[in-house]
């Protein structure tokens, strides 16, 4: 690649190919005496890659964390119909992640500044790797929370809904299973143990939310630094 001088700078042979003014020189886009190097003009690509990448990302998460528990959910409804609406707060939590990210992009989106009337940019690299930086932080983090909020959710509440109803099965006649001396199985404290389990898989939900969360004060933090080129 043949590199071409504009000013004291290096730019790749591409920059050969754009407007040049009267004294030769290349545009301002190009020029570091009429622009400063860290306002260089492709620099909301990334501003507007990390509001879309959050997006993606958290929506991601949301989707595969409620797939997850809602099978799991769907699956216990069949055998502990009565335990539907307890075990819904894998899918809510779930569902919150997307909304973690939806903050983010708006924040980063109305961040990102339009080029002055003159044509000058006013978006700054430094602006753009901060906002890249806040979407991937938020947006994976929702990914991470999503997969561990579904893989724990659709065991819990699987696990739930056996323990409730000691272990016996919607198409098992009535009797069935009970008294069989096989420990807890069909046991009277079924519903003492599905509380126990119910009460574990809520603290383990709650610290898999806390993922997110700690990636969405990262992103906001990051969010909130800016380098203005006006």
């Amino acid at each position: 690649m043949v590199d071409v001088t504009a000013g004291s700078e290096v730019c790749p042979s591409w920059a050969a190919m754009l407007p040049r003014h009267e004294n030769g020189s290349l545009d301002r886009l190009l020029n570091p005496k009429l622009t400063h190097r860290f306002c260089f003009c492709v620099y909301e690509n990334s501003g507007y890659l990390g509001a879309s990448g959050c997006m993606i990302l958290s929506g991601w998460g949301s989707a595969w964390g409620t797939w997850r528990a809602g099978l799991g959910v769907c699956h216990m409804g069949i055998d502990h119909p009565r335990g539907i609406i307890k075990n819904i707060v894998p899918i809510v939590m779930a569902g919150v992640l997307g909304i973690y990210g939806l903050i983010v992009s708006v924040i980063i989106t109305q961040s990102i500044s339009s080029p002055a009337t003159g044509g000058g940019n006013t978006y700054s690299v430094y602006n753009g790797y901060t906002h890249l930086a806040a979407g991937l932080c938020c947006g994976f983090s929702c990914l991470a929370a999503g997969g561990t909020i579904g893989v724990i959710g659709d065991a819990g509440v699987r696990g739930f809904g056996l323990k409730a109803e000691g272990g016996r099965k919607w198409f098992w006649a009535a009797g069935e299973g009970e008294n069989t001396g096989d420990g807890d199985f069909g046991g009277s404290s079924g519903t003492e143990d599905a509380n126990k389990l119910y009460v574990g898989m809520l603290i383990m939900l709650i610290f898999s939310e806390a993922l997110a969360l700690y990636g969405l004060i990262v992103a906001l933090i990051l969010s909130q630094h800016n380098y203005s080129c006006a």
